[in-house]
């Protein structure tokens, strides 16, 4: 393909896109990139902001049936599925339950580890030259745990980061946390500390991002609803909106959660279920955490950032409700409590939802849509999103202009569904 005579359109303005069209517009296409709200909406709006290389490990694991079976159980637990008559969503489950085998998980583990470190390092290079303004921190990334117990089945898991993935974390005692982490309150078991994270303001990032894209002469069409695909002699040649047919030599399909509704036009299957997160963002407390926390055994993280505090996760499997469950909102704050001395602040300034694109092996969509040779897909990225979108963005303009990918793509392919 030559690129200099290319125009690319993008489908989808969260943080995958808005990477996506960044890359393509500066390997040298002509990029458009359309969303049917803002750019920067959506699940890349108000999540925690992690770029966490350690989040390697797909969710589908050894063991990990029976201990959602028994979460299931509890009155305000953090994974909520509202179990209904939608055989999309119970043959996820299925798929999912089929990859909970330790060969599965460490094949998911190496694909998303490759991308990763990929994104990690790119993130290093925008942000580190003062490309991008998001309030970026390298203070790593703290999981606490309240109970001995799940301290020490956690330290199977650094075992195995460890070996398998060069991921090493140092272990803290529970006196050891309040020096590190002052803001922690005493009594809890201990913690794992993964010094090369990262974190930033995604709200920052995504409004940085979009001006970044019109300097570049990207040319962006919010609330700008994409109907589908135009074909002409069985080849995409451009992408249908209420307001007219944006003609394209490439796209792009980086539509999240909504990715499904694309199905029948893509001509491939796209097993992906729309699982809520939720998160509530105040100012900083007079005790702020310094470094990003995520409570393991309630699912629930922490992000401090320069003049705000975020509490957010949990996961909510209801489908495309769009509604704000406020008892998930409470289940964030209650959570708060056990670990920190001022979990709070005053005023809140958001509380937020988004649907996560939850893909049961764990693993992103990248790549060629089914037979359509110029349509790509990026989709897929579960809660990892924002950590995944630096590397995900750079492989596809790898595919598209036929560069050799800078990490092997065939992991990622939807012909595996």
């Amino acid at each position: 393909m030559s690129v200099h005579a290319s125009r690319a359109v993008v489908v989808g303005g969260g943080v995958v896109g808005v990477a996506c069209a960044d890359e393509l517009q500066r390997a040298g296409l002509t990029v458009t990139l359309v969303d049917r709200g803002p750019i920067g909406g959506a699940c890349s709006h108000g999540n925690c902001g992690y770029v966490c290389p350690s989040h390697v490990l797909p969710h589908a694991g050894p063991g990990v049936i029976g201990r959602l079976l028994g979460t299931l159980l509890q009155r305000d637990s953090p994974l909520a599925i509202r179990f209904r008559l939608d055989p999309a969503l119970w043959s996820w489950l299925f798929r999912f339950a089929l990859r909970c085998r330790h060969t599965a998980m460490m094949e998911a583990g190496r694909a998303l580890s490759a991308l990763l470190e990929s994104s990690r390092t790119l993130y290093g290079d925008l942000l580190g030259k003062g490309e991008l303004q998001a309030d970026w921190q390298q203070q790593g990334l703290l999981f606490v745990f309240r109970t001995p117990r799940e301290m020490e089945h956690y330290a199977h898991t650094d075992e195995l980061l460890r070996r398998e993935f060069d991921m090493p974390a140092r272990r803290y005692s529970g006196e050891e946390l309040l020096t590190l982490e002052p803001a922690l309150k005493p009594g809890l078991a201990g913690g794992w500390y993964y010094p090369r994270d990262a974190h930033l303001r995604p709200d920052r990032l995504l409004e940085s991002w979009q001006q970044r894209l019109q300097r570049l002469g990207v040319a962006i069409r919010p609330h700008t609803e994409a109907m589908g695909l135009a074909r002409q002699g069985g080849r995409v040649v451009g992408v249908e909106t209420r307001q007219g047919t944006l003609s394209a030599d490439v796209v792009v399909i980086a539509l999240g959660a909504w990715s499904p509704l694309w199905q029948r036009q893509l001509g491939c299957k796209l097993p992906i279920q729309p699982g809520k997160g939720y998160s509530i963002t105040m100012p900083r407390p007079s005790r702020c955490p310094r470094i990003p926390l995520i409570f393991e055994e309630d699912r629930v993280a922490i992000t401090p950032f320069s003049d705000g505090y975020r509490i957010g996760s949990t996961m909510e499997f209801a489908g495309y409700d769009a509604t704000l469950n406020r008892r998930r909102l409470d289940l964030l704050r209650r959570s708060a409590r056990w670990y920190l001395h001022e979990p709070e602040a005053e005023p809140v300034h958001e509380e937020w939802w988004g649907w996560r694109p939850m893909v049961p092996d764990g693993k992103p969509i990248i790549g060629r849509a089914g037979k359509l040779d110029n349509v790509y897909l990026a989709t897929g990225h579960g809660m990892l999103g924002l950590s995944l979108a630096t590397g995900t963005a750079r492989l596809i303009r790898e595919l598209v202009t036929g560069a050799v990918p800078h990490v092997d793509a065939t992991p990622y392919r939807v012909s595996r569904f």
